[in-house]
């Protein structure tokens, strides 16, 4: 069994044994390790921001959502000094935030109604746009908090690594799927914008 292989699986044991629910094995182990990208991926996304598992130390509990705007990563927390990392796209200029909130809700395709104040500054926008394709909003979203800011899929794979959005992290829809069948509602999310 090669070494990264039982790395991961071990991971996975642990995370099982500690009752954290949220961690599950990654499907293709053996392309699980550190640096390893194990996503069918757009053309238009660049390697640095392929979904794989990278060292990462904190104070952090398993299973807790840190973002860093700057870094243009998502983390999802994992035992043993490791994080399932997302490349996304973020808040462009005046629109990146900080803080501490939990996931509120989860929805598979969803409809979205720009906020006011996004409608005020760009009044070009539809009022309302149901779920699917070609919704902006993508393949999921994972509400934050009360804020207006959702993580979410995005069918403009080419803006991950971008700083172009009103607040919201996107990632490919893909990768909004994984993590969104990794996390519940209630998951910590911490966003650093420094």
């Amino acid at each position: 069994m090669r070494g990264w292989t039982r790395l991961v699986l071990a991971v996975a044991f642990l995370a099982s044994a500690s009752g954290y629910a949220a961690a599950q094995p990654v499907q293709e182990a053996p392309d699980a390790a550190p640096g390893v990208d194990h996503t069918d991926r757009a053309d238009s996304v660049p390697d640095d921001y392929r979904r794989r598992v990278v060292s990462f130390r904190s104070e952090y509990a398993p299973g807790t959502i840190v973002v860093s705007t700057q870094e243009r990563f998502l983390y999802l927390v994992l035992p043993n000094n490791l994080a399932l990392r997302y490349g996304i796209g973020v808040g462009r200029d005046g629109f990146q935030w900080g803080g501490l909130h939990k996931i509120t809700r989860k929805a598979e395709w969803p409809d979205w109604t720009p906020p006011p104040e996004m409608i005020q500054r760009q009044p070009y926008l539809p009022r309302f746009m149901a779920g699917g394709p070609g919704n902006p909003m993508g393949a999921r979203a994972l509400y934050i908090g009360t804020t207006v800011y959702r993580i979410h899929g995005t069918n403009a794979p080419e803006t991950i690594g971008q700083a172009v959005s009103s607040g919201c992290f996107r990632l490919v829809n893909d990768d909004i799927i994984d993590l969104f069948e990794r996390v519940p509602v209630g998951t910590r999310v911490v966003v650093h914008h420094q």
